[in-house]
């Protein structure tokens, strides 16, 4: 089975599963949240996180440098941990640097975690991403090996790893289409969006008409964008601060 193969199934796993994560963080944990109500976590509409399934093909390639890389001691899987730790912190930053400086977009913010860089990486995700990372290898590589023994030998199940892309590359093509919009609107007034607090516009404005919110189409409200946008600007202008002003122009 070639490997293009097992990372795209492997990136299915991953998005899918992060999202469910994401999905009780925010309920849960999130600082964002203090409502307590379930959120579609990420930027997409459906059931996915493109960061945990490029998170989890880059963890099954590190366990299987094992060998390479760290030894049987408990030192040596310590030093494993870092490792991924370190790669799963530079692909959030670089998704981070990625979505600010070309998409305008700041789609989570860490301002408020000590020791941030940027709002986007912090020691404290970092070092869950090391403690997700000592979780994937003693308790799912195994079973990613057992999953991929068995694609390998039902390959006609590939059609469904098709047919995920499929249904992403939609939500992919409908979300951009708010992006474009997110990315203009930041550019004519030169900030930058964050995205939690713009959806939280949206869903305000649907309470206040007193529509149910759309779980999977978090974008969809009555009114047009430019509309929210508006909001999303008079919020701004009453909420900034002198340092605020300057780091957004950074």
């Amino acid at each position: 089975m070639g490997i293009l193969l097992k990372l795209s199934f492997l990136f299915c796993i991953g998005c899918s599963v992060g999202w469910v994560l994401e999905l009780f963080f925010r309920r849960f944990f999130s600082k964002e949240n203090p409502e307590r109500k379930w959120i579609n976590p990420g930027f997409l509409s459906g059931p996915w996180l493109p960061l945990y399934g490029f998170g989890l093909c880059l963890l099954y390639l590190l366990a299987g440098l094992e060998q390479y890389i760290a030894g049987n001691g408990w030192l040596e899987k310590a030093f494993l941990f870092l490792i991924m730790a370190i790669c799963m912190t530079a692909i959030e930053y670089i998704a981070g640097i990625f979505s600010i400086k070309v998409l305008k977009v700041h789609l989570w913010d860490y301002s408020g975690e000590w020791g941030n860089l940027q709002g986007i990486i912090c020691p404290r995700f970092s070092l869950f991403w090391a403690i997700l990372g000592a979780i994937y290898y003693f308790f799912i590589h195994p079973n990613i090996l057992l999953a991929l023994d068995w694609l390998s030998k039902n390959l006609a199940f590939s059609f469904a790893i098709g047919f995920y892309f499929g249904f992403f590359t939609v939500d992919v093509i409908y979300s951009c289409n708010l992006l474009s919009k997110l990315r203009r609107f930041a550019k004519e007034n030169n900030i930058i969006v964050k995205y939690g607090k713009f959806r939280r516009i949206l869903h305000d404005a649907l309470e206040e008409r007193q529509r149910k919110r759309s779980f999977f189409l978090p974008h969809r409200t009555n009114r047009p964008i430019s509309d929210h946008l508006s909001s999303y600007l008079e919020w701004i202008k009453s909420s900034v601060t002198p340092s605020d002003k300057n780091s957004r122009n950074r």
